[in-house]
């Protein structure tokens, strides 16, 4: 972990602030490609990801942006309260949802908050030459991060915002807008887990290819406990050979955590891709949003954090 002050806190949107991280002793933070995030430790010792919201102009800073929501489980509550001079610890930049190195036309597409890791890759396409166009959803201008500073950008000519609430704008004709590029385009969408599966559901209905689709959540949808039923499994650790009991109630982390076998975990929703564990034998039962259709029907891969077993035991490469 990187140690890191605050360096400014500035309101960007109503329920969205945006965060100026500095290294400590001004010396330059690991540098990171567009759609990266990072892992912040809060001071309550709460670990949790935000996106990168700007490409770095000055080597010693990183920029994220976070809406306070009112659903989170206390991080964006304790970010919010953060203030200039607050020390905090965060890693190094990941990368799960990077700009396809492709000179084909890209289509971004952000629902609200989901706008941070989008707004670096718009900085690298314009700077690149690349073609690209921007649509920003969200309800008005008072709530859409960054919606002025996007209106003056070097790629305003790029920017659509779909205001639902704003009768002389309304919400983006999903299907109008997808229909004109599914055969030469790069999708990414990032924003609410129904913003992007209503995205992605109209997408897969007009032809574009999944691995031409890109999307980022920030969490997982709610799942029906009365649809899907736990049921108990076992776990195998190809290295050891142990044999450990998952019951009903229990995630494959936590019996994993219980035994004394170390998997890194962040989010423990499935968003994330942090534990992400190969799979020998077995077949899983994901419940993660991380994985794409083809890697969840390939069953090679599994979450531990959410994700369960179809089969009676379920071999990790582990």
């Amino acid at each position: 972990m990187i140690p890191v002050i605050v360096r400014n806190v500035v309101t960007e949107a109503q329920g969205v602030v945006r965060l100026v991280l500095g290294s400590l002793d001004g010396s330059g933070l690991p540098t990171f490609e567009a759609g990266a995030h990072i892992d912040i430790k809060l001071p309550s010792g709460l670990l949790r990801q935000y996106s990168l919201c700007r490409l770095q102009v000055e080597a010693q800073y990183y920029e994220i942006a976070v809406l306070k929501d009112p659903q989170s489980r206390g991080g964006s509550a304790e970010v919010h309260r953060l203030k200039m001079g607050d020390t905090l610890s965060i890693s190094a930049p990941r990368n799960h949802f990077p700009l396809i190195d492709t000179r084909r036309h890209s289509v971004l597409v952000a629902g609200g908050i989901g706008v941070t890791p989008l707004l670096p890759m718009a900085q690298q396409l314009q700077k690149m030459d690349l073609p690209f166009e921007f649509h920003y959803c969200s309800k008005s201008p008072d709530t859409a991060a960054f919606s002025s500073a996007l209106k003056s950008a070097s790629f305003a000519d790029k920017m659509h915002f779909h205001f639902s609430q704003v009768a002389s704008s309304g919400r983006m004709d999903v299907v109008n807008v997808l229909s004109r590029h599914s055969n030469h385009s790069e999708l990414y969408v990032c924003g609410p887990a129904d913003f992007i599966n209503d995205v992605s559901l109209q997408a897969k209905m007009l032809g574009w290819p999944e691995e031409r689709m890109h999307r980022e959540f920030f969490a997982a949808p709610a799942v029906d406990e009365h649809v899907v039923e736990n049921t108990a499994f076992k776990v195998k650790i190809h290295s050891t050979g142990e044999i450990f009991d998952v019951e009903a109630d229990q995630s494959i982390f936590e019996v994993l955590d219980n035994n004394g076998v170390f998997l890194a975990v962040s989010c423990e929703s499935g968003v994330c891709g942090t534990c992400q564990t190969g799979v020998i034998e077995g077949v899983p039962d994901h419940r993660d949003v991380f994985l794409t259709d083809q890697e969840h029907a390939s069953g090679k891969l599994v979450m531990p954090c959410c994700s369960r077993s179809k089969t009676p035991i379920l071999e990790l490469d582990l």
